[in-house]
Order: C-alpha cells, then structure tokens, then sequence
C-alpha cells in the first residue's frame, strides 16, 4: 500500500488516470499527424524506434515523427483540497517540442499540409482530453537526405505544444497539533 502524508516517507500520485507518457504521448502525435496529412498509419513512425524497421523506398511518402523536447515550467502550483480526508493537487505546465520529418517525392507538400492543418480548431479537438494546446509552428526546413547513395526529399517541422500535467499526491488534512496556548503575566 502507498503512504499518505501520515505515514511519512515518499508520496505516490493517486490519480487513476495518468497524464500521458511515452508510448502513449507519441501515439497522439502520430494519429493527428496521420488524420491531417492522409498518410497510411504505417507510413507515420516514430523518430525512435527499438526495433528500426527498413526505410521506405525514396519514391514513397512517409513522416517519423517524435518529441525532442519537455520543457517544464518551474515551480508548478501545488494547492490543498481539504474536503474528505483531504489531498494535494499538483498541477504544472510543459511545452512540448515536437518534430515531423517528412520523407519522399511530396515531403514539402505534407509538411505544408500539417501546418495549414494544425491552424484547423476542428483538427486540434484530439489534443484537447490530453491537455495539449498548439503554441506555435516553426518553419518548414529542407534536410534532404543521403541513403543508400541517393537523394531523398526531406522536410522538417517542429511544432510546440503545450500540456496542463495535473496529478493529486495523499497529503491528509491537519487533523489535530499539540499546542498549548497560554497567557503570560506582566
């Protein structure tokens, strides 16, 4: 069993849903990634892999797509709901940067197509149960690549999000202190 604020030692989040992590942050990404720009769902990656699969011919279209960085913000608010037994919320704010490299003979085009897109409210309504807001799209850069002797289109697209993490952590209310209150005599 985790500790609560009674119990000393470290404290655990309680929340029954979690914020988003990892796997399942990146997944976000490539779905909307996909639903914008119309690519098969296979032909969205991630930018990492632990098993790298075989790179699409030059002439195919395809993105890999990941996080490349989390920038919290310092000091995150952390307020006391003291209803029930009572609970700490903690809540902070990320921005997330995140790179799509397009691949193929229509690279330029599918980065311009995910830009236009992210500026659709109705193509952004995905992020919002995450928490995710779109803060800003850099330029679309050309980065064509050598592979296997030969020049294949490339264009790359960072975009920056930001996230609302919120997470409660079992911080009792005060239920009693041993005070003495006194009065002193001149």
């Amino acid at each position: 069993m985790a500790n609560d604020s009674s119990t000393g030692g470290y404290l655990l989040p309680t929340d029954a849903l979690a914020p988003l992590e990892d796997a399942a942050l990146d997944d976000l990404f490539q779905q909307l990634v996909v639903g914008i720009t119309g690519l098969p769902g296979a032909m969205v990656r991630p930018r990492w892999q632990p098993v790298v699969q075989k790179q699409p011919e030059p002439a195919t279209d395809w993105c890999a797509i990941g996080i490349t960085a989390c920038t919290p913000t310092q000091y995150p608010a952390i307020t006391h709901d003291g209803t029930g037994d009572g609970q700490d919320q903690f809540v902070e704010h990320e921005t997330l940067e995140v790179m799509a490299s397009f691949y193929g003979p229509n690279a330029g085009a599918l980065s311009k197509q995910l830009r236009h897109g992210l500026y659709i409210p109705q193509n952004r309504e995905t992020l919002t149960p995450a928490g995710v807001a779109l803060m800003s799209i850099d330029r679309s850069t050309a980065a064509p690549a050598l592979i296997n002797e030969q020049w294949v289109r490339r264009f790359d697209l960072v975009m920056s999000f930001r996230r609302k993490v919120s997470r409660t952590y079992p911080v009792l209310n005060l239920a009693s202190a041993p005070i003495e209150i006194g009065t002193s005599q001149p």
